[in-house]
């Protein structure tokens, strides 16, 4: 089957793991081997990743942290609890806690990779890029870039603690039989005609839609009980005939191995990307670049919610010039509070390195605005609803007509799976498997009301266009390239169930004297470490007692120093952006904004 990049005579290696965190290793390996590069001999020389080309002085990925926090005492687990990620996930799974996935390990190595085919591309135009540094835990703060805005917003900031919610009051929903499953709607007409066919009063539904529309922003979404127990006392036979009768979808929540079962996983598991190449085509002529491998390369951005901007924010930190095309009047998104100057800070957090263009996509002369834009233009990402760009005639081939060496990108959701519900991200958490390991690991019912597959599918996306401009570069052709949620989530828990790592002896967060803590001794040595440092045996029932003597803070720098993996959990996202040790990681805008995760030399 052919690959991404198959024929672009790019090779790679990959340098030793970090001790804790294997995950990253593996999801680095299995990332090459998505992109059909062709995997040599030998370590990388220090680096995490190597990429080679007869064309190219080697790019060399290294991995680097913020002081204080070394990568040498660090893991998944608890990367997830200094970056934040574990107060997101705990808003609604009613307790500080990991996804219970590698989901960093793929994120970072999504990362890697972007950067380091980024850095190829400015290579071949005339840049000086041989080096690339890559903080894993920017990477993580990113992931949660929006819920950190919110947190830290000037005005009204939002403070939602981990175990405020009921983790069962909460979607997805149960039926009679005990089966739970996800609603999807994007419009409240459905909804309210759903829920009074229920016997549910249209005040209840109303507050209820509220929270159902913002639980991708606020990783919350409280039902009221009347909801749920009218859901709970039906079959879901009768159930899904009225979610039909009144347009909501309604996608049951499977197994990873149902999800291996269909006819186009084959595919989506050999990658997340399709390329297709154009004919062949001059480049359009761009200056050589400077601090950035992508100065110099123009991005026409028509995207919605977070997939797809993310796709775009990650393409212009790494230089690119993005244009966003907005509707007349602006996105409504622009006004979802809380605000800073006035703008929302969660859109802002997406969107404040691009400059915007308000074009009527609906009328003629707006396409015709979108056909001369991409005739100045290298990259053209959207994330329509299907069918919508052929619909328009603003699909790869109407635009290359008029920009031969375009690529044309697509952040879909369901890629080549035929599902009859919306492609956001819940949906497809429990199509793919992903809410049903989440919900193993939480002990919940459901996945993450943090937008993992749409954060994920963002940096997916934003990667497979840095391929597609390294083979356009290298063949000097245009092309298209498709990514989506499904292939996102595929991704993940392929690497997740490629791990052959033994479980960790103590792995869990725990109450200190002031904070939590979270630990993860997965040797022996690390046991024995802690036991030493407790003066006591490590029994997880004995350690809040052990830990009470000092804060969160003293024990994590004398774990880290003792070689254990160990980090404080910040439940409040206030207190993670004013740590001292993470002030590098933020930029001075009203709001805490995420800086870059790479640099170059």
């Amino acid at each position: 089957m052919s690959r991404m990049l198959d024929d672009a005579s790019l090779g790679w290696r990959s340098g030793p793991s970090l001790p804790g965190w294997q995950g990253l290793s593996r999801a680095l390996q299995h990332h090459g081997q998505c992109l059909g590069l062709q995997a040599l001999d030998g370590l990388a020389e220090g680096s995490a990743l190597q990429l080679i080309h007869p064309d190219l002085h080697p790019v060399y990925t290294r991995l680097v942290a913020p002081p204080g926090l070394p990568l040498e005492s660090t893991s998944e687990f608890t990367q997830q609890a200094a970056c934040g990620l574990m107060s997101v996930h705990g808003r609604a799974s009613g307790r500080p806690q990991a996804l219970g996935v590698d989901y960093l390990a793929a994120l970072n190595a999504a990362l890697a990779w972007q950067a380091s085919l980024a850095a190829a591309v400015g290579q071949l135009r005339g840049g000086q890029f041989t080096e690339v540094s890559l903080d894993p835990l920017r990477g993580g703060l990113l992931s949660i870039g929006q819920y950190l805005a919110g947190a830290t917003a000037p005005e009204d900031a939002e403070r939602l603690l981990p175990g405020e919610y009921d983790a069962f009051a909460r979607p997805p929903f149960v039926s009679i039989e005990g089966t739970a499953f996800e609603l999807e709607t994007l419009d409240s007409q459905p909804w309210r005609h759903f829920w009074h066919a229920l016997g549910v009063p249209d005040s209840l539904s109303g507050k209820a839609w509220q929270h159902f529309l913002l639980r991708y922003a606020k990783a919350v979404a409280a039902m009221p009980a009347e909801c749920l127990d009218a859901l709970a006392r039906l079959p879901l036979a009768q159930i899904q005939a009225q979610a039909r009768a009144s347009g909501v979808a309604l996608v049951v929540l499977r197994s990873p191995a149902q999800r291996q079962a269909d006819a186009d996983y084959p595919a989506s598991l050999g990658g997340p990307w399709r390329l297709t190449p154009g004919p062949q085509a001059p480049l359009r002529p761009a200056p050589r670049p400077g601090a950035l491998p992508l100065q110099g390369i123009r991005v026409l951005e028509s995207c919605r919610r977070i997939q797809g901007p993310l796709a775009g924010h990650l393409l212009a930190l790494l230089g690119a010039e993005v244009i966003r095309l907005e509707p007349p009047g602006g996105d409504p998104l622009r006004h979802m509070p809380p605000c800073a100057e006035g703008c929302s800070v969660r859109f802002d957090a997406l969107n404040h390195l691009k400059t915007v263009r308000e074009v009527d996509i609906k009328s003629a002369a707006g396409r015709a605005e979108i056909h001369a834009l991409c005739a100045d233009a290298d990259v053209f990402l959207h994330n329509w609803a299907p069918g919508k760009a052929a619909e328009l005639r603003l699909d790869a081939a109407d635009l290359q007509r008029t920009q031969p060496s375009l690529v044309h990108a697509y952040a879909g959701g369901w890629g080549d799976a035929s599902v009859s519900a919306p492609g956001t991200d819940f949906t497809v958490q429990a199509w793919s498997g992903v809410a049903e390991r989440i919900a193993r690991a939480s002990g919940t019912r459901g996945g993450t009301l943090f937008t993992a597959l749409d954060v994920l599918g963002g940096v997916i996306s934003a990667q497979g266009i840095c391929a597609a401009l390294l083979d356009r570069s290298l063949h000097g052709r245009g092309n298209q390239v498709h990514s989506s949620l499904l292939s996102a989530a595929d991704l993940l828990l392929a690497a997740d169930h490629d791990s052959a790592a033994p479980p960790s002896l103590l792995q869990g967060v725990f109450e200190t004297g002031d904070g939590l803590l979270a630990l993860d001794c997965q040797t022996r040595q690390q046991w024995q470490a802690l036991g030493r440092l407790l003066g006591s045996t490590c029994a997880p029932e004995d350690l809040p007692r052990r830990l009470a003597s000092a804060d969160a803070r003293h024990w994590q720098t004398r774990c880290q120093e003792a070689g254990i993996a160990a980090s404080q959990v910040h439940q409040d996202l206030a207190g993670l952006a004013n740590d001292p040790r993470l002030a590098d990681c933020f930029g001075r805008r009203a709001y805490r904004s995420v800086q870059s995760p790479w640099s170059f030399t």
